[in-house]
């Protein structure tokens, strides 16, 4: 499994769990439900560096090529527990510089579902910034409406890109 899917999904049971149910047939796809895992808001002065949060990342660089973001969309934007994970970032060009040193070239994308197709451009920003910052190839992204939309091509995107990494 050299690509890791990462569910920000507020509930097991919604239209992410789709997209998940979808992946879960693919062997190269880790699974991870971030529900499963326990960490806290971004802290600057890194009280929380006990969690779950880093032992979780530095699993996912050890092990995996690329990380794609499953996040549904609420009110124009990514959950809020995507965006605690996204900000939870930041701990690796702070306090571990050497496990942020080493996303380098690993390949970022992103899916999300909501129940409209009212998406900008912009919502992707934060996305392909963090990408770009990190050294991360960014390699694709898709937006579904509720869970629908043509994951098979998605997918095949996705693992052809991985493999030139």
């Amino acid at each position: 499994m050299d690509i890791v899917l990462l569910s920000g999904s507020a509930r097991k049971d919604g239209d992410s769990q789709l997209i998940l149910d979808y992946f879960s047939k693919h062997n190269r796809w880790r699974l991870i439900d971030l529900n499963d895992y326990s960490f806290s808001y971004y802290d600057y002065e890194h009280a929380n560096r006990g969690d779950e949060f880093l032992p979780l990342v530095k699993d996912i660089i050890q092990h995996q090529k690329t990380i794609v973001f499953l996040t549904p969309v609420y009110w124009y934007a990514m959950s809020g527990l995507m965006k605690v994970f996204l900000d939870r970032m930041t701990d690796l060009i702070t306090i571990e510089k050497d496990w942020g040193r080493k996303l380098r070239g690993m390949g970022l994308g992103v899916i999300t579902t909501s129940n409209g197709n009212n998406l900008g451009e912009d919502f992707w920003l934060p996305f392909s910034k963090t990408a770009e910052y990190l050294g991360m190839p960014y390699l694709e992204n898709m937006h579904t409406l509720n869970g629908q939309g043509d994951l098979e091509k998605f997918r095949l995107a996705i693992e052809s890109k991985t493999d030139k990494i």
